[in-house]
């Protein structure tokens, strides 16, 4: 255990009003962005005994998020708003610092801030080939969508701007080319050839919503598999997590990026592209779970891009990966040299696999709306 992240915890703990002594803690090691600590505190279990009570701990990327008031304001309302349709659910629930007026979800500290939430037991899986197991986690994340279904997406903050985007994604892509601050555009120069020879493709969810032909939705917008939590012992899904990038959005963007990740047949940063494509019997498993939740609240004009939003969502992140590369790692959390572009090859690859079974998992989504609408 490193003293100095132990005494820096213990501060945020102290600020948080945690009860009782720290006693350990570990990092949680998945994740893109934030830092994500279990930190156990001793704690009396209103008998006299003294008990471990674990809490999450996470230091939130300010890079990513500049705004905590307007982050933490969505995921106050979000979480509330579930909790009281939902009272004998299990929800997130968040720490305050302060008291009164000044009570807070968040502690700013520097160019950062931090946050301290409810620790739940559960699994999780980072990957997983068991359909089972997917199609909960399609059922999970399509009741989060369902049960928000007549929230006002309006209400909510973009605590991104132009997150999901594509054009202004690929837009920033081709300047951040064109000005090549690291010198690192030829060796991707495959990777922007492809990405810019689909663009249009691409950018077809984002110009249907200009057009005003899909509907804003409160979305969750980082639909891996491993944001869902499972009931340790029945597997069953107990609640979605990681909430930061809630906000508004289209439903085609947490149905894709769900399937972006699940269903591919390697990690999203593998250096074995040759492996890498859209299973289909996951792809399957996650649809029938996740329309089994919404198929009769999306319109026709949803349920027709389902197929296609895996496509431009896998582009998208192609893009934001390649440009994160190109302007020097500044967003994405990396652990070896390249990692940016190892990422960018793998979506690249995933994406041209996914444009060839467009069909199949268009037959796929309509077979599963005609069985639950």
């Amino acid at each position: 255990m490193d003293q100095a992240t132990a005494r820096k915890l213990q501060q945020i703990g102290k600020a948080f009003n945690l009860p009782g002594p720290f006693f350990s803690y570990e990092e949680i090691l998945n994740g893109n962005v934030n830092r994500t600590f279990k930190v156990n505190y001793v704690s009396d279990d209103g008998t006299g005994m003294a008990v471990i009570k674990p809490y999450l701990v996470q230091k939130i990327n300010s890079y990513a998020f500049h705004n905590p008031d307007e982050l933490m304001s969505n995921i106050d309302k979000v979480t509330e708003y579930i909790r009281a349709k939902r009272p004998d659910k299990t929800c997130m629930h968040f720490h305050h610092t302060g008291t009164g007026d000044n009570r807070r979800t968040y502690l700013v500290e520097g160019d950062s801030f931090w946050r301290i939430y409810k620790y739940i037991p559960a699994v999780t899986f980072d990957k997983c080939e068991d359909a089972h197991i997917v199609r909960s986690a399609g059922k999970a994340f399509g009741d989060f969508q369902m049960v928000l279904s007549d929230f006002d997406a309006s209400q909510l903050f973009y605590t991104i701007p132009d997150f999901h985007d594509t054009r202004k994604r690929y837009e920033k892509l081709i300047a951040d080319a064109n000005e090549n601050p690291c010198g690192r555009v030829q060796e991707a120069r495959a990777e922007l050839d492809y990405l810019f020879s689909v663009q249009q493709e691409a950018c077809r969810l984002t110009d249907l919503y200009r057009e005003g032909k899909l509907p804003l939705r409160v979305t969750h917008n980082d639909t891996k598999i491993n944001n869902v939590l499972f009931d340790e012992e029945t597997l069953e899904p107990l609640v979605v997590i990681d909430l930061d990038t809630v906000m508004p959005g289209l439903v085609g963007h947490d149905f894709g990026d769900a399937v972006r990740f699940a269903a591919n047949f390697t990690e999203e940063d593998s250096e074995d592209t040759y492996k890498t494509g859209v299973d289909l019997n996951i792809f399957w498993a996650f649809a029938d779970g996740f329309l089994s939740k919404t198929a009769k609240t999306l319109t026709d004009e949803e349920v027709d891009t389902l197929a296609l939003s895996c496509f431009a969502i896998t582009c998208e992140l192609a893009t934001r990966f390649l440009d994160d590369y190109l302007i020097g790692d500044k967003y994405f959390k990396v652990k070896r040299d390249r990692h940016n572009l190892i990422r960018t090859k793998c979506q690249v690859a995933l994406a041209k696999d996914m444009y060839t079974k467009l069909g199949a998992m268009d037959a796929i989504v309509k077979s599963c709306v005609r069985q639950y609408r």
